[in-house]
């Protein structure tokens, strides 16, 4: 049997390995392809191609775009939409990235400030530098503040430190389901929903939400997951028939910013079959 991943990220995001370490790495761990889906951005796209040109190894071009999605009036859910097979020069996606990115720069600011009043040592300038090129997330804080000897891990940063209910947190725009979907599909690409059970939802709320990115042109759905448990695969292959979406499946790989992960294999020895590679053509 050969394998593939389709849930990948580099340092260009919140991963901790370039664009060409996730090559070799994808290659020593024997798989087929993976699919390079960076958190808004497809800065490594390219690079990864390169590195994988003339090499026994096929990299997908991808993005994970970070969507808020109303619930109701008063709850609203970040949700993460794939886009697969896409153009990455295309001008409206690098230039819908490239605002992304300069408005969480923003939001980044105000968070060092808010911590750094209260007295954890970070400021926005050693954050930039310790993490040069890279679109920084909380991931990013939470590893600079553990280097720092301030937290005792980096789970525990996202409890108690960067919560989005915590004090020092700054919220920040995003796009839209259905912008985010538009923005994929006018780049060529194949737009797919991201771990749904994360999300937290009800099964009510989760059949909304398909239904309004269905008609948005959501074709996919990711069932295969390192944190699904029990039978989430089963149900999230159900929401698939039943919304007539393929699958695609992914570790969700971050290096050691989730060292329970490997490119390829996921939590309870998750393995994707290279057969799903045919969802994507």
């Amino acid at each position: 049997m050969q394998y593939i991943d389709l849930h990948v990220h580099s340092c260009c995001s919140d991963g901790t390995a370039t664009p060409e370490e996730l090559v070799q790495l994808a290659i020593d761990s024997n798989l087929v392809a993976f699919a390079l889906t960076d958190h808004d951005t497809v800065e490594g796209v390219a690079r990864a191609l390169d590195a994988a040109r003339g090499r026994n190894i096929q990299v997908i071009p991808g993005v994970e775009l970070s969507c808020e999605y109303t619930i109701s009036p008063t709850r609203k859910k970040e949700i993460h939409i794939l886009g697969y097979n896409l153009d990455h020069t295309q001008p409206e996606l690098v230039d819908t990235l490239s605002k992304i990115a300069r408005e969480r720069d923003n939001r980044n600011q105000k968070m060092c400030e808010n911590l750094n009043a209260a007295g954890f040592p970070i400021d926005y300038e050693s954050l930039t530098a310790r993490f040069h090129g890279t679109i920084l997330t909380r991931a990013h804080f939470a590893r600079f503040l553990l280097e720092q000897g301030a937290i005792p891990s980096i789970d525990y940063a996202f409890k108690k430190i960067l919560a989005q209910d915590g004090p020092y947190f700054v919220s920040r725009k995003y796009l839209t389901p259905q912008s985010g979907i538009e923005l994929i599909k006018k780049a060529g690409g194949l737009p797919v929903l991201a771990h749904p059970l994360l999300y937290k939802m009800s099964v009510t709320e989760l059949h909304h939400l398909l239904a309004e990115t269905k008609e948005y042109g959501l074709q996919g759905i990711e069932a295969m997951y390192s944190r699904n448990r029990g039978n989430d695969e089963a149900f999230v292959r159900k929401l698939a028939q039943d919304f007539d979406l393929f699958i695609t499946g992914g570790t969700d790989y971050h290096g050691t910013n989730k060292p329970d992960l490997e490119i390829g294999r996921g939590e309870g020895n998750l393995r994707v079959p290279v057969m799903l590679l045919e969802n994507l053509k």
